[in-house]
């Protein structure tokens, strides 16, 4: 039996226009995964297979892809480099082995390669750079390493060196293995002192195994200079450890549908196998069986009998699946926390006739990407979703109507904020008083907890007391009714305690049926714990908090007064100054809804020096005369009998 070959999953990740998806297909050319070379500019690329990305020039959607490379497989994930869709490129490094950073060597480091930088270290993900564009007018490699080593690492090691660079002639060449090795001398200590004794040792790729030192590949993704040492290169990453016959573990990164509009589930294999016609269990659900099987080959998405370890493939039969479910004990890194979005929209169907329509077209990308947060409301017949910025909202209106068929406009645009609890509430509901329809009592007390604590429901009776379909019904109500606070908006951070509760036991009529009309159902229970809840939390008191984004700006020391001016109209705090290589970098926090807006103007108040990189850092008390609000979707819980008649029992 022929030995099975290693597998690498292997991520290209860049700021937009740094030419990642040309690079992408020229590595498919290159190794004879593809017949043509696919351009960006024509529409012609394979990983690129939405109408929008092809006419706009960019990924939005993580592309799964792979070609051999001699002893071992590549699964290839091109990802997003727009900033609206950071959230889809920190999900593919989640179930990455190894990345390849692209970078151009005319534009240099920008915006979003240091995120994209910050989100690959805190993933301890071993990474090459590959310096692309090395063939344009304006190349400057050496200004790109001092921007290289400036915004992401001093750990650098150059594998090539380019002639005839900024030229149509521009080549690379592969540097000696001895030079290889001083340059890792002389940016690692613990490399040194081995260089020192034995000069002739790999230095590189066990510092690059455990992402301790980055090599640096100059090349052009569209002559194919630069291609063949990259490729060198990435024979020398680790594999995936081969471990099939572990218990199956997996983690759930990404949702979608193939041409014929059926479900597949993508997901990681950590260890072990998945076959075909098993069944499957995720994040502890029911098992469900496992209907189609594919992996991603140098000839395309084929279908396969078995998912092996460090492999990534599409699982069709999974109903329900969710990003970040698991298989097992699911991945051994740590958890993914991704920024909230900061602002909501409606979604308006053009034709009102569409509603339908367009409801159910929005939940099934709902279920592709969470992140969008989309709520519905049956009583308003309204849509709301969450957005990182226009570019997405571009996209989600394109992706309705090429997809659906459903043309959509969006309206109501605010920004996302959360309420805090004051202070502690109580508040109690008996059968049969004060017009409480329902055949259930409850009491309920909520409080705050700190910051980021998270949401918290304890049944704080005896074990025993309230059947459990009760106590898990009260949750449900209650964590619904807090999606919308007394301003409107989501309470964050509290502690909801039951403190008492009342039921009618199962009783039946005189023939024996059971009747409704004298028993107690887990619906008392789920009705009536919105209302009892808000009037709880009317007496404790919220307030309401904005996301604030802590930045970090650096900008030649001429655009400084324009760039602090701009920062003080729009209320930013600048905490930090330092010079670095005669540019000025600034820190500070920015409210997250007026980020956007500066970063569309910094090209013009910096002519185009300017690199912002920001991330959310907490939610802050809003300091306006009056706060802000959010309409309510539905019936208000704590007008109790306009709630109690909208829910009838």
């Amino acid at each position: 039996m022929p030995s099975r070959l290693s597998s690498l999953t292997l991520g290209v990740v860049a700021h937009v226009d740094a030419g990642k998806t040309s690079l992408t297909e020229r590595l498919l050319f290159a190794t004879g995964a593809s017949t043509s070379l696919g351009s960006v500019d024509a529409g012609t690329t394979r990983t690129d297979s939405m109408d929008l990305e092809r006419r706009r020039g960019i990924t939005i959607r993580a592309a799964i892809t792979g070609f051999a490379l001699h002893d071992r497989t590549v699964t290839l994930v091109d990802t997003p480099g727009h900033p609206d869709f950071i959230a889809e490129v920190e999900r593919s490094i989640g179930v990455l082995d190894a990345a390849v950073l692209v970078v151009s060597a005319v534009e240099g480091v920008q915006s979003q390669t240091v995120q994209i930088w910050r989100a690959l270290s805190r993933a301890g993900l071993p990474t090459l750079i590959f310096v692309n564009k090395v063939d344009r007018a304006g190349a400057d490699t050496a200004e790109v390493m001092r921007q290289l080593g400036d915004h992401l690492t001093s750990a650098l090691v150059p594998l090539t060196l380019v002639k005839n660079e900024g030229t149509a002639s521009a080549a690379v060449f592969g540097l000696p293995p001895e030079e290889i090795s001083a340059h890792v001398a002389a940016v690692d200590e613990e490399a040194l002192e081995i260089w020192a004794l034995s000069p002739e040792k790999d230095l590189l790729w066990p510092k690059v195994g455990r992402a301790q030192v980055t090599p640096v590949v100059f090349g052009s993704a569209l002559t194919g200079a630069g291609v063949d040492p990259l490729l060198a290169a990435l024979e020398q990453f680790p594999a995936a450890p081969d471990n099939d016959q572990d218990e199956a573990a997996a983690t759930v990164f990404a949702i979608d549908r193939d041409p014929n509009g059926q479900r597949r589930t993508w997901l990681r294999m950590w260890s072990g196998t998945i076959a075909q016609r098993s069944r499957l269990v995720l994040s502890r659900r029911r098992p469900q069986l496992v209907t189609g099987l594919w992996v991603s080959r140098a000839d395309g998405l084929r279908p396969t009998p078995e998912i092996r370890a460090g492999q990534v493939g599409a699982v069709v039969g999974l109903g329900g699946s969710r990003i970040g479910d698991v298989v097992g004990r699911g991945s051994a890194r740590p958890a993914q926390h991704f920024p909230p979005a900061t602002v909501r929209a409606l979604v308006q169907p053009v034709q009102i006739t569409e509603r339908t329509k367009a409801f159910q077209a929005l939940q099934e990308l709902a279920e592709e990407d969470p992140l969008i947060n989309l709520e519905l409301s049956d009583a308003d017949q309204e849509a709301v979703v969450s957005l990182y910025g226009e570019v997405q909202q571009e996209v989600i209106a394109a992706v309705l109507a090429e997809r659906f068929g459903v043309e959509v406009s969006f309206a109501e645009q605010s920004v996302l904020c959360v309420e805090r609890v004051r202070g502690t509430g109580e508040a109690v509901e008996r059968i049969r008083e004060n017009d409480n329809p329902y055949l259930a009592g409850l009491g309920l007390r909520i409080e705050a907890t700190a910051e980021n604590s998270g949401v918290t429901f304890s049944s704080g009776i005896e074990p025993g007391r309230l059947p459990t379909a009760f106590i898990a019904a009260t949750e449900e109500g209650v964590r619904k009714a807090l999606r919308a606070g007394r301003f409107g908006w989501e309470v964050a951070d509290f502690r909801v305690t039951m403190t008492s509760s009342q039921y009618q036991p199962r009783q039946s009529h005189a023939h024996g049926t059971f009747s409704k009309a004298m028993s107690t159902v887990a619906n008392d229970f789920r009705h009536l714990a919105p209302s009892v809840l808000h009037t709880a939390l009317t007496r404790a008191g919220t307030y309401v908090c904005h996301p604030v984004d802590r930045f970090e700006l650096e900008v030649p020391e001429s655009s400084l007064p324009a760039v602090i001016a701009a920062l003080g109209r729009l209320g930013a705090q600048v905490d930090g100054s330092e010079t670095r290589a005669g540019r000025i970098v600034l820190t500070g926090v920015l409210q997250s809804a007026r980020v956007q807006p500066f970063s569309r103007g910094l090209a013009d108040l910096t002519s185009g020096h300017g690199i912002l990189s920001t991330r959310f850092e907490r939610y802050e008390p809003d300091r306006s005369a009056a706060s802000p609000t959010r309409k309510r979707r539905g019936p208000d819980p704590a007008d109790r009998l306009t709630w109690f008649r909208a829910h009838p029992r």
